[in-house]
């Protein structure tokens, strides 16, 4: 007796099953807790960043006034009173405005020809291969180099003047300003090569418009490297020669005042050093990088 197949056997079931839907009651908001509340006055100041900085400069000084006091011992280690009144008797007598402005101007000229020879380096590294052997060579057996090392070698072909001076800051600048645009020039993704290269941009105008806005950050970096490098690399120079006492910068004002026992001064000298760095760190340095990496979402 044969038996009738089953035509429903091989049916497929729908792909889509009927949802069944479901009707929530609401729930009391202040049952949840606080979702947002408003900030008090407190967490509104700990939330600006130049208020901290304060705070942390403050703290220091206060250190600082506190183990002079305690320490009791001017010659040794004046206290940030006394230091603060020696800086402001230097700015109403002019002659620490007079040094602070040598050093930067010295330090301006250092700076900028570092950087223009950084520019081109960096050009024929990512231009040509022997460019990109070449500056991976000079980096890696100059960078390391200190420039206050070069000091001897500067006074013998330059003397003793500003030119000596700017020979040491090229060097303080023009390596790690090189080796940190390479590297971001390197990093630059290949999508947006290929896009400036689709564009018809070649030359200047490709590295203008595609590898320095794309590289930016890393550019920047190099220049507050090389900032930093260069500032330290001149005082510790005027230190050991700064032309004469007439026209010397910072740090020669620190070296006569050591030489007068003026300690206080040298302190002065000091704090007029730490003033500009935080000055050009924070303000300047600082408002390059909100109008340029982090206005582009590059940072965050």
């Amino acid at each position: 007796m044969s038996s009738t197949p089953d035509m429903t056997a091989g049916r497929r079931q729908p792909l889509h099953a009927r949802r069944v839907e479901f009707v929530r009651e609401k729930i009391d908001a202040s049952a949840c807790g606080v979702v947002e509340k408003p900030l008090t006055v407190w967490e509104k100041i700990y939330n600006i960043g130049a208020l901290r900085k304060i705070f942390i400069l403050l703290a220091l000084a206060a250190l600082w006034q506190a183990y002079a006091l305690w320490l009791g011992k001017s010659l040794l280690f004046p206290s940030f009173s006394a230091t603060v009144t020696a800086f402001w008797q230097g700015i109403e007598s002019g002659e620490l405005l007079q040094r602070a402005w040598h050093s930067i101007s010295v330090l301006l000229m250092g700076y900028a020809c570092g950087i223009a020879l950084a520019a081109l380096l960096t050009v024929a590294a990512i231009s040509t291969r022997i460019g990109n052997d070449f500056l991976e060579t000079m980096t890696a057996m100059l960078n390391p180099l200190p420039a206050i090392a070069l000091l001897p070698v500067a006074l013998i072909w330059f003397g003793l003047g500003s030119a000596s001076l700017v020979f040491v800051l090229v060097h303080s600048v023009l390596w790690p300003v090189a080796l940190n645009t390479h590297s971001g020039f390197l990093a630059v993704s290949n999508t947006l090569r290929m896009v400036g290269r689709n564009a018809g941009l070649e030359g200047a105008r490709y590295v203008t418009a595609i590898l320095i806005p794309a590289a930016f950050g890393s550019i920047l970096t190099g220049l507050k490297i090389g900032w930093a490098f260069s500032w330290r690399t001149l005082i510790a120079a005027e230190l050991v020669f700064g032309v004469s006492s007439s026209s010397g910068g910072l740090g020669w004002f620190i070296y006569v005042s050591k030489n007068d026992l003026e300690i206080a001064n040298v302190f002065a000298g000091l704090f007029t050093v730490i003033v500009i760095g935080l000055f050009v760190e924070n303000v300047i340095f600082r408002n390059i990088e909100l109008r340029t990496v982090r206005r582009w979402g590059m940072q965050a």
